[in-house]
């Protein structure tokens, strides 16, 4: 099936941008909803978390604490290597199952750092960037969770430059400050239309 990959920095409007799409009927495959699924109270990863990383690091629910953890992982390279080595092939395989269940043109499966991950991690037949300045993101997120102008500044720190996003984007939503639901609704409108018709001429080109 015809796969566009969503994908932008903390704060841009990528779930906003993912339910308006959901809304028009397009499945939508959220590779952070799954990492959440995966290390909620009895998710698939906790066994292996509270393995490699003690049981210091699970929430009295049975849920990653995921305060400790970032803390943990943010400046041990060791640390983030080991819990994505956990995570991550449990995200690929809960992804790739939902994207053989999808019905529909084309499916969208939303991963935050698709770009940071490589061409080869994630594979879409598109790039769609969900973009803003960097300004607007810390705003957003200082707002959103609470977090200090530092605190967002190191997580902006880690993730592809604004520039290499849109170097990477077949197409862009502009979520700057300026935009409105409004005018999101009609950028959605116009990619999703073409996305059907790309999906269309796919499916006529495959033998």
């Amino acid at each position: 099936m015809f796969s566009i990959g969503l994908t932008g920095g903390i704060g841009s409007g990528k779930t906003t941008v993912a339910d308006m799409f959901a809304a028009r009927g397009v499945p939508v495959i959220d590779t952070d909803l799954i990492a959440h699924q995966i290390t909620a109270p009895g998710g698939v990863a906790m066994p292996l978390i509270e393995g490699a990383f003690g049981p210091e690091y699970i929430a009295a629910d049975g849920s990653l604490d995921r305060a400790r953890m970032r803390t943990r992982v943010f400046g041990d390279a060791a640390a983030k290597a080991q819990l994505e080595s956990i995570t991550h092939p449990l995200i690929r395989a809960e992804s790739e199952r939902q994207r053989n269940l999808a019905l529909g043109a084309y499916h969208i499966v939303v991963v935050p750092l698709l770009v940071e991950a490589g061409p080869r991690a994630v594979k879409t037949d598109r790039v769609l960037v969900v973009d803003c300045p960097v300004d607007t993101q810390i705003e957003r997120v200082m707002q959103r969770n609470g977090f200090t102008r530092d605190q967002v500044l190191a997580i902006i720190a880690r993730q592809a430059t604004r520039e290499a996003r849109l170097a990477a984007a077949d197409d862009v939503v502009v979520n700057d400050a300026q935009a409105t639901l409004d005018t999101l609704e009609r950028e959605v409108d116009a990619l999703h239309a073409n996305y059907v018709r790309m999906a269309a001429q796919q499916g006529q080109l495959r033998p």
